[in-house]
């Protein structure tokens, strides 16, 4: 199906997408009010996207549940039935908003016969989606360092699960551990995608498309292969390794 033509309700948005104030999403008094269960859900996506924005803007620790209930347009009791803190809230917005990233580069990367291929097009979903949602971009990458220990660690589970786009790669030559490399890769192009969105370049994300296509592919096929692949259309090339579709399930 074309993309333009999905509806609405088959895309998944990130946090931070839309404000929490939108009167489209308001709730309205009386007796045909909706089921407590969509009240709920609703006040919760809501109060996500708040946080995200407010995080954005002020940063993690200046950002105050109070604020986030403003941007929400929810109340502090609501909130607290919801979440247990600031950080509880913060966390939830996080893992919401890198699992609807990684099941697009699934996507994206399944989508393709082979993993030169599949890795780019991973690449390009993720920085597409990043770009697009300037606000989860910087509460995501940025502001998760704030969070401190509870935060270190969702971004170390973060990129354990990015380490499953390298599954097949080939194996390396002169004893060099693939894992040690996956590593070092994964490791690159999250630091390579932090400094794009801390210089206030978050909308120019998607042109570091060729750079991290190739970093991700010249260890594994040397860098003449790797250009060649990626200026050649990779997935007629059998020499590419063949995706599992069972590896890339999240």
């Amino acid at each position: 199906m074309d993309p333009k033509r999905r509806r609405s309700s088959d895309l998944i948005l990130l946090p931070g997408a839309r404000t929490g104030r939108d009167p489209a999403r308001s709730i309205k008094p009386g007796p045909r009010r909706l089921p407590a269960g969509v009240v709920a859900a609703t006040q919760r996506e809501r109060l996500l996207d708040g946080l995200v924005r407010t995080v954005a803007e002020h940063g993690y620790q200046h950002a105050t549940v109070s604020d986030i209930c403003s941007a929400a347009g929810v109340t502090r009791p609501v909130f607290y039935e919801l979440f247990s803190g600031k950080e509880d809230a913060f966390l939830a917005a996080h893992r919401h908003g890198t699992g609807v990233v990684i099941r697009r580069m699934a996507a994206a990367f399944a989508a393709e016969s082979d993993w030169c291929t599949g890795i780019r097009q991973a690449l390009g979903a993720m920085l597409q989606l990043l770009a697009g949602t300037p606000s989860f971009a910087t509460m995501a990458v940025i502001e998760i360092e704030a969070v401190g220990p509870a935060g270190r660690r969702e971004r170390d589970q973060l990129l354990t699960r990015f380490r499953a786009f390298f599954a097949e790669v080939p194996q390396l030559p002169g004893g060099v551990e693939v894992q040690e490399m996956v590593d070092a890769v994964v490791g690159g192009v999250y630091s390579a995608v932090y400094r794009r969105i801390s210089s206030g370049r978050t909308d120019q994300l998607p042109d570091l498309l060729p750079v991290l296509a190739m970093f991700c592919l010249a260890p594994f096929l040397g860098p003449a292969e790797a250009a060649a692949r990626l200026g050649s259309r990779i997935g007629e090339d059998p020499s590419c390794t063949c995706i599992d579709p069972a590896n890339t399930e999240q």
